[in-house]
């Protein structure tokens, strides 16, 4: 089949200034990490969360954007954003929403194991959610729709300055608008307050200046074969929703899926043992001769369609709200494999 032939559009966007790529880049990631983090996710069960937009979006889409921007910058790659994804959850969980150690926010207390003050079944099921669908996936898309400034920063001084700023205030934001009305009145201990703190700074410094000194380039082998695109789709759906129903309620709805078949510190190690599979697995492939922009379509669609299909099982509302969103993930995926297509048939 004939690769679809340029259009004046695809053309006049190739060669679009510099400077407004890496604008409409940085709010296309913004929007993208909002997006793939709560809006199909959280939203499919409680619709209201679309009101919390403005606060989602300066949050998530700050945050991610500062992650970005900073491992660019310092010249680290995926292991650098996994590191900075860490950071990035202990201070919306843990210093922000506080649901890290709050005995009723979300009632997440009640999900899993909670032990030394810590809902450790809720920090597990967050580190997954966060590093993967706030931080990985929309750097992953990014990247497809802007190859050429894959390696570039989006925002120049004073865009980095102001992004951190906002980032601050959406964790402030995230303590005084959900925590604070949510769960009123709740202060997490000083004691893990300091540990949170002392663990982000850690992780920052270890993900900006420890691992960009041990980057090294990907080496594709050419003797290994990734499965065929609908293949890792399937897997990626399937270990998905593994992960989460070991360690969240379906739908965040009544009781775990898996509670009378394992105790709940045995939860936690058979998430983990679906998790860092799954890692690796993508890793692997990442390296394999036959690996394309397919291939990485199939990967991320098959993890959002899992995560927004989960909470489709908790309600009829979200049943409803749920095949809706799988429709429009679908049709922009779609639409993403035209847009990629277009740019291949570019003349280089």
């Amino acid at each position: 089949m004939n690769p679809t032939p340029p259009t004046t559009r695809t053309l006049r966007s190739a060669h679009s200034p510099p400077g407004t790529r890496r604008v409409r880049a940085a709010w296309t990631l913004a929007l993208l990490t909002t997006l793939c983090a709560e809006l199909t996710f959280t939203a499919v069960a409680v619709p209201s969360t679309w009101i919390a937009l403005p606060l989602l979006l300066v949050m998530y889409g700050a945050g991610v954007l500062l992650i970005r921007e900073a491992v660019v910058r310092f010249g680290g790659g995926w292991p650098s954003l996994v590191a900075l994804g860490l950071a990035y959850q202990l201070a919306e969980d843990g210093l922000g929403l506080q649901a890290l150690n709050s005995p009723d926010m979300y009632d997440a207390a009640d999900w899993g194991l909670r032990a030394f003050g810590i809902n450790w079944t809720y920090w597990e099921s967050q580190i997954g959610i966060h590093v993967v669908l706030s931080v990985l996936l929309p750097v992953m898309i990014a990247n497809l729709l802007y190859p050429r400034l894959r390696e570039r920063p989006y925002l120049r001084g004073g865009g980095l300055v102001v992004t951190g700023v906002m980032a601050g205030i959406g964790v402030l934001g995230l303590r005084l608008g959900i925590s604070g009305t949510e769960d009123p009145g709740y202060r997490t201990p000083m004691g893990w307050t300091v540990i949170y703190l002392v663990a982000i700074a850690l992780l920052v410094w270890f993900a900006l200046r420890v691992l960009p000194r041990h980057r090294s380039q990907v080496v594709i082998h050419p003797s290994r074969k990734a499965p065929r695109p609908l293949v890792v789709g399937f897997i990626s759906v399937y270990l998905t929703m593994a992960f989460l129903t070991t360690l969240l309620p379906l739908g965040l709805e009544g009781d775990l899926l898996l509670d009378d078949a394992m105790s709940k510190p045995l939860m936690l190690i058979a998430a983990a043992m679906t998790a860092l599979p799954f890692a690796w697995l993508a890793a692997r492939w990442r390296t394999a001769s036959n690996w394309t922009n397919s291939h990485r379509l199939w990967l991320i669609g098959g993890i959002l369609v899992s995560h927004t299909a989960f909470m489709m099982l908790g309600s009829l509302t979200g049943a409803l709200i749920g095949l809706l969103t799988l429709g429009l993930e679908v049709l922009a995926l779609r639409a993403l494999g035209r847009h990629l297509q277009r740019h291949e048939a570019l003349p280089a």
